[in-house]
């Protein structure tokens, strides 16, 4: 019983009121007797409230319920059942045993549950990093109206939980998609150009639709106008290649830039899989670590996620002769690259141009790399030290340099994206849904 026993704040204040009353009880007699009467009445409601808490056994129930994994960078719902057995209201602290990953030390949630009721309780957790996180015991510290002591209940809910890539975003992706209503998600509804596809069928005219496609027989015949539905070119390989050298490693609202290009890699994955087109994965370091052959098999997408999952960043430098090599080797067929990196100067990237240019010759490669957010703040404050006013310029120059890689990189022929890590699954479908409208693959 001891072990589960604690005082409650209550407890506390009224012996700082006694003791107060008693040290006053020296200049003033009177208020000894008074003190001693109270003295009596805290010890009768402490122990009436041991009685009350522990007449009964098992008096109250909690549990805890969690996915089956967790999705990194998105707000995970954690869900808690309470149910109060006891005959009269209680007043309950709980504190569930977070993963040590979170590094939460004063997490509780309160909550007053009046006689035999249930409750469930939301909570939220947002994970950084992906592997398996540890949740231990779910501890509950139930009160009496009399609120003089509490009683804990423990309760053994120890699990491991993984937490994989953004699967929260894939999921949001499906339901937009079947709702037609990616455009919320910020995807563009991208004009088609070009002869590659064939005809599918006829249907009416919506809003964005090219009018060059009404078929006028047709928008004649049913006296409405209708348009030709035509279908892009199918089986194209698609890859979604991650630098995971030391440049990676740089966070952004927690989460690295790997982790951002992971994510992206997942959603496009499905983008890619649902368009058709066959999806694989590369990724590499100072060495090849995965080389997923693009494929439109039933069980591709749990491959992705499976080898997305366990990959980590190195501190040393990415190698992209390497990279060269096995795409030379490997992927035969002109298929689209879609290569997440990052080059913080103009020097860097120049050093692996004859590389990425080599690349491109043979497939259609599409370089993307980060603008780093931080600077912005840097930039657009109003400097009020000479130090400060050495930092703006700095930061200035630094984002201008990124600039400049993208241009570079497009006088060369290579298409280039720079995005803020927040916008990168968007920006990357979007160039994608580019792509296959201008049939440029």
């Amino acid at each position: 019983m001891l072990k589960s026993l604690y005082l409650h704040n209550r407890f506390f204040y009224a012996i700082i009121f006694l003791v107060l009353l008693l040290v006053a009880s020296y200049s003033l007699e009177w208020l000894f007797p008074i003190a001693k009467v109270l003295v009596i009445v805290l010890a009768g409601l402490v122990i009436l409230d041991i009685f009350l808490l522990y007449a009964k056994k098992n008096a109250f129930k909690a549990s805890r319920k969690t996915f089956e994994r967790l999705s990194n960078g998105d707000k995970n719902p954690i869900h808690l059942e309470v149910k109060n057995l006891y005959n009269f209201p209680v007043q309950v602290k709980i504190i569930d045993e977070l993963p040590e990953q979170f590094q939460e030390r004063n997490f509780h949630i309160f909550e007053n549950l009046a006689s035999q009721e249930s409750k469930s309780i939301t909570y939220f957790l947002r994970p950084t990093k992906r592997g398996e996180y540890d949740f231990g015991a779910l501890n509950v510290f139930v009160a009496s109206p009399i609120r003089m002591i509490m009683r804990r209940f423990q309760f053994s809910q120890n699990v491991k939980v993984p937490t994989y890539p953004a699967f929260f975003a894939l999921k949001k992706y499906e339901i937009l998609a079947f709702s037609n209503h990616l455009t919320e998600m910020g995807i563009k509804k991208i004009r088609r150009f070009g002869n590659n596809r064939e005809f599918e069928q006829i249907k009416e005219y919506v809003q964005g639709d090219d009018i060059r496609t009404i078929n006028w027989k047709a928008t004649a015949r049913r006296n409405t106008l209708m348009t030709n539905h035509y279908q892009d070119e199918r089986s194209q390989n698609v890859y979604n290649i991650i630098d995971k050298g030391r440049t990676m490693k740089m966070p952004f609202e927690g989460l690295s830039l790997l982790d951002y290009a992971i994510n992206a890699s997942l959603v496009m994955s499905k983008v890619t899989l649902n368009k058709d087109d066959k999806a694989g994965l590369i990724t590499f370091g100072h060495k090849i670590d995965v080389v997923l052959p693009a494929t439109r098999e039933p069980m591709q997408m749990n491959k992705i996620i499976e080898n997305l999952y366990k990959q980590k960043t190195a501190y040393k430098e990415a190698n992209f002769e390497r990279l060269y090599l096995t795409i030379k080797h490997k992927i035969k067929q002109r298929s689209l690259l879609l290569l997440y990196t990052n080059f913080e100067s103009l020097s860097s990237m120049m050093r692996q141009i004859g590389f990425l240019r080599k690349i491109s010759a043979s497939h259609l490669l599409v370089v993307i790399i980060f603008y780093n957010t931080e600077l912005d703040k840097m930039i657009f404050q109003e400097p009020t030290t000479t130090e400060e006013i050495y930092n703006q310029t700095i930061a200035e120059k630094l984002a201008f340099e990124k600039k400049l890689i993208i241009k570079e990189l497009r006088k060369y022929g290579i298409q280039a994206i720079l995005t803020k890590p927040q916008d990168l699954t968007v920006n990357a479908i979007n160039k994608y849904l580019e792509i296959k409208a201008k049939g440029l693959l």
